[in-house]
């Protein structure tokens, strides 16, 4: 793991305002955590002047007010930032998501492999679409690398109802 002080340490998210996920969208919620604190990439740009926290950073992902809500705070807890992001750019695209996993899981149960790899495929193309957009979202907030916006994408995921 990267010792950078640009990175996230821990992530929480607050889905008390959700009914319970499913078991899939739990698996690839824990999976993505994971892989997030194993290596990522996050950058706050100092903003009118203001020199930035080091990190590492603590995140709390949110939706509040129909808003996506970054809560941003030092490793020791000391608040950093905070910004929220219209859901409205990521709707379309997380519907699509969960319509091409709900056709790739139930694929994976009677189609031969070609057919299961074509699915895939699609699923990865927009996997990729959201956390692109989610990167133009981001921008002049925090700088993020490709696969952590898609990791931060699949928590987006599971915190927008599909």
């Amino acid at each position: 793991m990267s010792q950078s002080t640009n990175r996230l340490c821990r992530i929480d998210i607050d889905d008390s305002a959700l009914p319970p996920p499913t078991p899939e969208i739990e698996q690839d919620r824990r999976v993505a955590v994971f892989d997030l604190l194993e290596d990522n990439s996050f950058i706050l740009p100092g903003r009118e002047g203001q020199e930035v926290p080091a990190g590492p950073y603590a995140l709390a992902l949110a939706v509040r007010e129909r808003r996506l809500v970054f809560d941003i705070a030092t490793e020791a807890g000391d608040k950093v930032a905070e910004f929220h992001l219209s859901l409205g750019p990521f709707r379309q695209t997380v519907k699509d998501y969960f319509q091409i996993c709900t056709s790739y899981f139930d694929a994976v149960k009677r189609l031969p492999p070609a057919q299961i790899e074509a699915i895939d495929m699609a699923r990865r193309g927009i996997h990729n679409e959201g956390a692109r957009t989610l990167q133009e979202r981001l921008e002049g907030k925090a700088e993020v690398d490709i696969d952590t916006a898609r990791r931060l994408f699949t928590l987006i995921c599971a915190l927008i109802p599909g």
